[in-house]
């Protein structure tokens, strides 16, 4: 029985979520599976990955062939290089001991690269929060400035208005009483 190791996917339309899989090649995508050795998320930045990384250097031993995809991801998490440490503990070119401290450098190494990107997401994130927050105090700004230069055109033009009122205002009264004295 010829077994590969594959994503299997879950979650809603739009929102991807996969289990890897280690799982007969001729059942379906989503079917039977053999063992579930972990969970691939692509919707976080950067991609949440969590394998069972024995039970799956153990599906490798055994003659399992993982899909280009499920390759990526087991390279990315150590998976691969586990594995070829332990074909050179097999053949005598290691000993366990240098075969697992070579695993944890490299594991050690790729955390912190990891780590610097998560930083490096976070730094950029609240970078563009301050540039928004930043351009939001300046539309804020020219938006009072534009309401008090509004409310000072039209205080100016109440004082405009008031200053030729009165003039009007004493002939007004003169014709009115001329009115009611005509109409008398």
């Amino acid at each position: 029985m010829p077994v590969k190791i594959r994503l299997q996917r879950h979650g809603k339309k739009g929102k991807p979520f996969y289990w890897v899989v280690a799982a007969d090649s001729r059942s379906k995508r989503d079917g039977k599976y053999l063992e579930k050795l972990g969970t691939y998320n692509p919707n976080t930045n950067p991609a949440t990955i969590e394998i069972n990384l024995d039970s799956t250097v153990q599906w490798l031993h055994n003659g399992a062939q993982p899909t280009d995809t499920a390759r990526a991801i087991l390279s990315y998490k150590g998976a691969l290089l586990k594995h070829h440490l332990d074909g050179g503990v097999r053949k005598g070119a290691l000993t366990q001991e240098q075969a697992d401290e070579k695993l944890a450098k490299w594991l050690d190494e790729k955390a912190g690269k990891v780590d610097s990107k998560k930083e490096g997401l976070t730094k950029a994130q609240a970078d563009a929060k301050a540039k928004a927050l930043e351009a939001e105090r300046k539309v804020n700004e020219d938006r009072i400035a534009a309401a008090k230069k509004a409310e000072a055109d039209l205080i100016a033009a109440a004082e405009a208005e008031n200053a030729e009122a009165p003039a009007e205002e004493v002939e007004a009264p003169a014709t009115e009483e001329n009115n009611e004295e005509a109409q008398a």
